[in-house]
């Protein structure tokens, strides 16, 4: 059931907001995602302040994690030995309010107004409530909400307090370690969302409060990773706190005092965050908690570097579309939650769920190469670089497991947060290999499009060169002369370990030239040959019959899939043992049409609409990292009714919790998809040839498009309407205005501070394909 889009009264359509005008019990736990505020570092979800009215309130820290000893039911040389799972560090997220001996809260008190928003502009969430006391007051609450950017470890809170009358108000601002709080095992059900630990996880190291601060430190029990905390309040009021108590799992500073009708009660609370491995120093708690308390700022400062963050941030990132509200707001939401996932991460990955839920543990996947990396490429190349440096300093770890799985080079862990592989089912883990292509693909996208100079000696040269090495020991030459890859699993995770997967081959065969190309001392003669004789004669699926490229040897030959099967049973892994999924033509999400986007040049027109027409109907869509990429394909296609309705299902998935599983955090990778799906669908753009290549198919119902582009040093502006495709360099100090030779359909251009307009003419829609039966014998009366 839809959510944020079925109520347009209770949510209303405003372009720089997501607003929530009237509170609901029974959707707690989604709406702490969607109004949760972070940067990348930091997290804390939008959860309410008060005890008993959040369902899965916290806050994150990327990286910050716990492990522990995986235990398989039947053991295996090269399983995944240690689990990562990102750990809920203490909240500061919580108030209690008394007014005349009554604690207010959503489900036990009468409420007469309700207002929460979080303001895509500025970063900050506030959240307005008029109660209706039992004593006969009306007392106003207000709360808002920042995280810092220039103190990227830092968190704002502020709340205030009104009344029409003189009231006696109890206060007490709290300090939770939620990690070690008792809370329900979801994962036991669904193994998308994040499971518990059966021990204690943080170890308090140094607790110390007086005046209303606090000074904090935990470690974890078995990771010996570290968090302190500093935490400073101050009032509107004369007055010293009540009291101020402080222990391992919940500290508080407690104001007493009166307030009077006329003006509010202001309460700030300035919190600052910091992390670092284990140390041997016997005051290593104290230290860490006294960094933390010299990177404190206060509440105005953190308020005023979220706002000038995000005005820095619209002016590049900020994509218009022309008479559609509804999906202004929705891609505003995205593209918001898009910095808020990876505006400070620094040099780490991206978490799936980004830093606002515990969703897939935090850890990190070929997600941010294929998702995000594309949007950080043109948006925030330096974000970036700092991923894919990330990626570079696991590569020692992955040299020693591409060795444990009998390959050369380097082998990147499926799914992982300190480097080394988590992925307890090697099935739908570690057999996908293609994550190394993922990396390298990613790797060659920032050097082509940002003009970085200096990456390839850095670092690019060593990420295509381990993943090629790793395939070129992976697969083996046949019989037939060709290359293949057996034993992997590609992108759909409903078809497990087969050979020559489609999408995994066609990706390596991009890696495996990348590689040869490069003139590198690192690289023998010998070697470069075999790469590219690997990448010629690559092994690429195809039904003869179909006319189509199989996904991978076997497909074709699989039972279909019942498609009578009720909706109730979807998303099918919840629902079938994966052996029965394995036998079947189904698929969870674009495989052979995700390779035909990503290697564009590689397939003709009419390959690939043929492969669209074959796949699309039988893909569930259970992954949400799907209907992003069919929409793309189904606008390069022609199709454009399609193409607009992947579009409006990946657009919403969070904001109407389409998959059940918001409430673990923003699908982060999909909301990535959403930049793609309008710049690489919508707008058409395709990079890494000769020049940068536009084909646009804008939606007959939209009136425009626009958005930037940083481009070899430039800003493009591109602006895209029914009819014709305007594109510019946009002058600044930061970026060239050289002028920059661009593609458009058949038009070569190009483009400098004066812009070029291109007049479009309509796409037709193509008749769509006509197979013959997938098999021969279908409808033969049985024999008996």
């Amino acid at each position: 059931m839809a959510l944020i889009s079925s109520d347009r009264l209770r949510y209303p359509c405003e372009p720089w907001k997501l607003v929530e005008n009237i509170h609901v019990p029974g959707d707690e736990g989604t709406l702490e995602t969607l109004f949760a505020l972070g940067n990348g570092h930091l997290g804390i979800r939008g959860s309410h302040s008060t005890a008993g009215d959040g369902e899965l309130p916290g806050t994150f820290i990327n990286g910050f994690h716990e492990i522990w000893d995986i235990k398989h039911a039947e053991n295996a040389y090269g399983f995944a030995r240690t689990g990562q799972r990102i750990v809920y560090v203490p909240d500061a997220n919580n108030f209690t309010v008394s007014i005349d001996g009554e604690a207010l809260s959503l489900s036990e008190s009468t409420v007469l107004d309700y207002h929460r928003s979080v303001d895509f502009s500025t970063g900050v969430y506030e959240e307005s409530i008029t109660w209706a006391c039992r004593s006969g007051a009306t007392v106003t609450t207000v709360e808002r909400r920042a995280v810092g950017f220039d103190s990227r470890g830092c968190l704002g809170l502020e709340l205030s307090v009104s009344a029409d009358r003189d009231v006696s108000a109890d206060i007490t601002s709290g300090v939770v370690n939620r990690q070690d709080q008792p809370v329900e095992d979801h994962s036991v059900h669904d193994p998308r969302r994040s499971g518990r630990h059966a021990g204690r996880v943080l170890l308090p190291l140094h607790l110390q409060g007086s005046d209303g601060s606090l000074r904090l430190a935990w470690e974890t029990s078995e990771s010996r990773q570290r968090v302190a905390m500093a935490v400073d309040h101050w009032i509107s009021a004369e007055g010293q706190p009540f009291e101020t108590l402080v222990a391992e799992d919940e500290s508080s500073v407690r104001y007493v005092l009166a307030i009077h009708d006329g003006g509010p009660f202001r309460l700030e609370k300035s919190v600052s965050y910091v992390v670092a491995g284990s140390s041997d120093d016997e005051d290593r708690g104290e230290s860490l908690a006294a960094d933390a308390e010299a990177n404190l700022v206060s509440f105005g400062d953190i308020l005023a570097q979220s706002k000038a963050h995000y005005e820095q941030y619209w002016t590049t990132a900020d994509i218009s579309i022309g008479g559609q509200p509804e999906m202004q707001q929705a891609v505003r939401w995205g593209l918001f939650q898009l910095a808020q996932a990876t505006a400070r991460a620094g040099v780490a990955g991206i978490p799936a769920k980004g830093v606002s839920g515990s969703g897939y543990e935090g850890h990190y996947f070929w997600d941010q190469e294929i998702y995000l990396l594309p949007y950080l490429t043109y948006t925030n190349p330096c974000g970036a670089r700092k991923v894919l440096e990330s990626r570079h300093a696991m590569l020692p770890d992955a040299r020693v497991r591409a060795k444990e799985l009998s390959v050369d080079g380097a082998l990147f862990p499926w799914r992982t947060i300190n480097g080394l592989e988590a992925s307890a089912y090697y099935a739908a883990g570690t057999a996908q290999f293609h994550i190394a292509a993922a990396i390298a693909f990613a790797a060659n996208r920032y050097e082509w499009a940002s003009g970085d100079d200096t990456f390839r000696g850095e670092l690019g040269a060593d990420l295509l060169i381990e993943t090629a090495r790793m395939w070129a020991s992976l697969g083996f030459f046949g019989k037939d002369g060709m290359f293949h890859i057996h034993g992997v699993t590609g992108p759909d995770e409903y078809t497990a370990v087969v050979n020559d997967n489609l999408y995994t081959n066609v990706m390596a065969r991009f890696n495996l030239r990348a590689a040869a190309a490069l003139e590198h001392e690192g690289i023998a003669d010998t070697e470069r040959m075999v790469w590219r004789q690997a990448a010629e004669r690559m092994s690429l699926p195809y039904d003869p019959h179909l006319e189509v490229f199989s996904q991978d040897n076997d497909f074709m030959t699989l039972e279909p899939w019942d498609w009578n099967t009720p909706r109730s049973k979807y998303p099918l892994l919840l629902n079938f043992h994966p052996l029965v999924i394995y036998r079947h033509q189904v698929l969870k999400q674009a495989d052979t049409v995700l390779a035909m986007f990503l290697q564009w040049q590689d397939f003709t027109a009419e390959e690939k609409q043929r492969a669209f027409d074959f796949y699309d109907p039988i893909t569930t869509g259970d992954s949400t990292l799907s209907a992003c990429v069919q929409g793309i394909m189904a606008a390069e296609v022609g199709y454009g009714d399609v193409a607009l309705q992947h579009f409006t299902d990946a657009l919403f998935i969070d904001l109407d919790n389409s998959h059940g599983n918001t409430i673990d955090g923003v699908h982060i990778a999909s909301t990535g998809g959403i930049w793609s799906s309008l710049v690489c669908g919508f707008a058409g753009m395709r990079d890494q040839g000769e020049v940068l290549r536009f084909d646009p198919r804008l939606p007959s119902e939209w009136d425009g498009l626009s958005f930037r582009l940083k481009v070899q040093g430039r800003l493009l502006s591109v602006e895209l309407s029914q009819g014709s495709m305007a594109l510019g360099l946009v002058s600044g100090q930061d970026y060239s205005d050289e002028p920059l030779a661009i593609h458009v359909r058949d038009h070569l251009v190009t483009v400098g501070a004066d812009g070029v307009t291109v007049p479009l003419d309509t796409v037709p829609v193509p008749p769509p394909s006509i197979f013959p039966s997938v098999f021969p014998t279908a409808g033969l009366p049985i024999i008996r």
